[in-house]
Formats: structure tokens, sequence, C-alpha cells
């Protein structure tokens, strides 16, 4: 499937590591939708870090690649990169926990009835079991068109409390989605 292709109805997922084109994937097919005229009815969660690396930057926000209208409901996330920033287990869960907190607020406080649902890395807002991903699936099942980015790798570990959740979080939006795109 191509980036042009992705459909504008139904649920769609796409994952890959760091720096392979996923938000920018979906921030094209933002545009698409836009270009419909529905931004009333369009939410986007903006859960993904920007986080500075010797060599490059980690994680972009959908801002960086399209223009988001007034109308659109969009509130970010100042999300913490769990993996990244914490120095030991506790720390990272820490960290993992004040993001799904954080994003557990944007579902109580999005519009309620959705024609389309955005989301910039997924995973962040789940990456710790006080995540709400249920409340997630039924906010997001409820709207015409679904584009969910994640990341799926092992860059940062994979074995650790974060990493394991972040996977459990992958099969069950890889079961909900109708397709998933694989980035690489």
């Amino acid at each position: 499937m191509t980036e042009t292709q992705i459909p504008l109805t139904g649920r769609t997922l796409i994952v890959g590591s760091s720096g392979v084109g996923k938000t920018s994937l979906t921030a094209r097919t933002l545009t698409n939708w836009l270009e419909y005229g529905r931004t009333q009815e369009t939410v986007v969660f903006e859960f993904g870090p920007e986080l500075g690396r010797t060599d490059r930057v980690v994680g972009r926000r959908l801002c960086r690649f399209v223009e988001i209208p007034d109308q659109v409901w969009i509130d970010p996330v100042e999300a913490n990169a769990p993996r990244s920033q914490g120095s030991e287990t506790a720390d990272v869960l820490k960290l993992a926990r004040e993001n799904a907190e954080r994003a557990n607020r944007r579902f109580n406080d999005a519009p309620s009835d959705p024609a389309a649902v955005f989301v910039n890395d997924a995973t962040i807002g789940f990456q710790h079991e006080a995540g709400d991903l249920d409340k997630f699936i039924e906010y997001c099942s409820q709207a015409d068109c679904v584009v969910v980015n994640a990341y799926e790798g092992d860059e940062f570990g994979s074995d650790d409390p974060v990493s394991r959740r972040e996977q459990t979080v992958l099969r069950r939006l890889r079961s909900w989605t109708d397709r998933t795109i694989e980035l690489s």
C-alpha cells in the first residue's frame, strides 16, 4: 500500500522504527482528509515528544508537516520520552505514567462525536498501565476515519516494562484496526 492509497475510511495503523516517515505519512493523510472541508469534525491526538539526539531529532509533531486549521480539535500532550529520559526503571515508569495520565485527560476533553481521528505516536499514552487503551479505542471507534501511527522496533530496548507494555498495546491496535502499514 503506498502513501496515496491510505483510505479515508476505516482504521489504519502505521508502524515502524524511528525516522521512517510515520508522522509525515499521517500528516499527508490528514491533509487529504482536510481537503474535504470537515475540519470541525476532526480530532488530533498529539502524543509525540520531540527529543534531540546527537545526530537528529527523534519524533516530530504533526504540525511540522501540515498546517492544522484552528477548527480542528488538537490539544498536544507535553510528552516525555521515558526510555530516553529515565535513567532507572523507576524513573522510566514514572515518566510513562505521567504520559498516560496526560493522555487520559485528552480523551475526556475531546469532542464527543468525531468524524476523523488522527493520532501521532499513539503508544506514548499507553506505555504505562494507567493509560486507558479501552477508552481510547472506544472513542476512536465512533469515527469514520482513524489514522494512528506508533513506534515499533527495538531501538529503545525490548525487555523493560515500558517496552513490554508498548508491544502489548501494539498487538491490540493491530487487531483493532482494519489495516496496518509497516514502514522501514
